[in-house]
């Protein structure tokens, strides 16, 4: 068999469909979308090297199209390597589909949240709920299959507070530097304010995209209540310690359970299989 029957065979084991016409493979991989193959025929000793230029473009385009040019987006050398181009060209589409999806809030379960875009990441998208929090949605498409990562990032009660107080010593020497670097000024300064004041949960990566929206569902009805119970750990701590919680629930009522030193002046607590946690 051909280059062209040897990667048919490949995809048709994988469930996907081929098509040989006039001299090159066609591979759908979505409705408006196509690989295609275009074999590379070489001279002398070249000519016994199997190869193909790899092509993207828009399905069922009709001749007079003159506007219309597939575009090369990789050459293979094996039939393996043409199927992962394949799988990974199915991949974004897969991802792409998603991200509309999300940014269009097409999915019912959407209706109570407004993607939008990142700026400089095209696969990663953002919406506000709640008071002061976002999910984050980061979808990858380089992996054996798409998956997107979903966070709930939210922001203690100091952040309005201290971006207010910086602001206001920013601009205090307003007329000592140029604005495009108060600007970076700026945004540096609310980087390193959201990163000391932001509390981050996972809801999980997934490659099911419909459990994501129906994570997605359930953030937006939780988001009020996360907020309320994403705390620093450290605060958490204090409170319970200002409390008296601390040491309820007999955590340190037997004298083999209290809080030892060890010779460098370290706390540890012993636990049940005799070993101490530092």
């Amino acid at each position: 068999m051909g280059f062209y029957e040897d990667i048919a065979e490949a995809l048709d084991a994988e469930g996907i469909e081929s098509r040989i016409v006039d001299g090159t493979l066609f591979v759908p991989i979505a409705p408006e979308v196509e690989v295609q193959f275009s074999e590379i025929v070489g001279e002398g000793p070249v000519s016994a090297i199997k190869a193909a230029n790899v092509f993207v473009a828009m399905a069922d385009v009709t001749d007079e199209d003159e506007e219309f040019e597939a575009a090369l987006v990789g050459v293979v050398f094996s039939v393996d390597a043409a199927v992962a181009e394949v799988n990974k060209h199915i991949a974004m589409d897969q991802v792409i589909s998603v991200l509309n999806d999300l940014i269009e809030g097409s999915d019912d379960r959407l209706e109570d949240l407004d993607f939008e875009q990142d700026p400089t990441e095209p696969l990663v998208v953002h919406a506000q709920v709640g008071e002061e929090s976002h999910l984050v949605v980061e979808l990858e498409a380089d992996g054996e299959q798409p998956e997107g990562r979903v966070t709930f990032v939210t922001y203690g009660d100091d952040f309005e507070e201290l971006l207010e107080q910086a602001t206001d010593e920013l601009f205090e020497y307003e007329e000592d530097i140029r604005e495009a670097e108060r600007q970076g000024v700026f945004d540096d300064m609310v980087a390193d304010i959201g990163d000391l004041t932001r509390e981050i949960l996972e809801l999980g990566t997934f490659t099911d995209f419909s459990l994501m929206f129906d994570a997605l569902a359930v953030a937006a009805q939780q988001a009020y209540d996360w907020e309320e119970m994403l705390v620093p750990l450290d605060d958490a701590y204090d409170e319970g310690a200002h409390d008296g919680n601390v040491y309820d629930e007999g955590v340190y009522d037997d004298e083999e359970d209290t809080a030892d030193t060890d010779e460098d002046g370290e706390s540890y607590r012993d636990v049940d299989d005799g070993e101490s946690a530092h």
